[in-house]
């Protein structure tokens, strides 16, 4: 009899540095350190949490204009994002290396390859040996995000086979795509990432369906964060006037394979959630739903992914 492997997971609910990346790289690692010194094996970091998911700000646009005010406010959003790989990757992948966890963190990523004028919400993977295993960008930005962030493509759907298991995910409402979803299941995710910034109730449902549905551990992981902690001197602070105190509430959770939540939801402050996840109920849970394996039909349904990169310049 198999004996069962047990995963020490970490979910930080934090607030970023608000719009200083050397800052809020220097927090993720001492929080990683923390982490580890709970015991953890893999810990996760939100959506957009370096430099900062930049809620109830307009960026000067409205359709049909934008402002010279708000260009500042792009500009100080670009100047403190992440070149990967870079002097921040390199940092954090230190972190991960001197805790020996495995580390995924939601980053603003800089295009270094191109134009570098387009920016990507993406989520970084780093090995216990400091390693930048992987990356996935967003998909597809949720409403005004399009204004900011640029579309990733297939090529970055990434499941990781690593020693803690099959561990891999999706941003925010990516998780509400079926098809997405669909891709993950196909490349045997066991762990599912889903660092957000949905902090409603309706998001908890979501969490907890694909954990049934995928028959995965979930962890999801959101910031939590309130109007103070923006920096007084951002161009565009004035967007902020009718917002709540309280931007981001928060909702982590990490949910098992037949829906159960292990811990959480967090709500309301900071924190760390931490849960042993015995990977032997992954498979114990597809006993009777296997949603890619003896619950598909292939010969009725069939999903085409194109992982392929697109890329704007063909380099010949």
């Amino acid at each position: 009899m198999t004996e069962s492997q047990i995963v020490n997971v970490a979910v930080v609910q934090a607030a970023p540095v608000l719009f200083d990346r050397a800052a809020t790289v220097a927090k993720t690692c001492e929080l990683t350190r923390q982490a580890a010194a709970q015991g953890a094996q893999l810990v996760l970091f939100p959506e957009a949490f370096i430099p900062a998911y930049p809620r109830g700000l307009g960026f000067g646009t409205v359709v049909g204009s934008r402002s010279a005010a708000g260009r500042e406010t792009w500009q100080r959003y670009w100047e403190n994002s992440v070149d990967v790989p870079g002097p921040e990757t390199r940092a954090l992948g230190q972190a991960a290396k001197e805790a020996g966890v495995f580390l995924a963190v939601g980053v603003i990523e800089r295009d270094a390859q191109f134009s570098g004028g387009t920016l990507y919400c993406t989520l970084l993977y780093f090995g216990p040996d400091g390693q930048l295993l992987g990356k996935h960008r967003k998909l597809k930005p949720t409403a005004a995000e399009r204004l900011i962030w640029g579309e990733g493509d297939g090529s970055t759907l990434t499941v990781l086979d690593t020693a803690l298991g099959k561990v891999g995910g999706l941003i925010c409402w990516e998780n509400y795509m079926p098809l997405a979803r669909m891709a993950m299941y196909g490349k045997g995710v066991e762990i599912y990432l889903a660092p957000t910034a949905d902090a409603r109730d309706t998001w908890q449902a979501t969490m907890r369906h694909i954990a049934c549905e995928g028959r995965c551990f979930v962890l999801g992981c959101n910031q939590f964060v309130t109007k103070s902690m923006y920096p007084a001197d951002l161009p565009g602070l004035e967007d902020l006037a009718g917002q709540p105190e309280v931007m981001s509430r928060g909702g982590s959770v990490i949910v098992s394979p037949l829906g159960e939540v292990l811990a959480g939801p967090l709500f309301g402050e900071e924190g760390m959630l931490t849960a042993a996840l015995d990977l032997a109920e992954v498979s114990r849970g597809k006993f009777d739903f296997d949603v890619v394996g003896h619950y598909a039909r292939p010969d009725v349904f069939q999903l085409t992914v194109n992982e392929r990169p697109h890329l704007p310049v063909a380099q010949g």
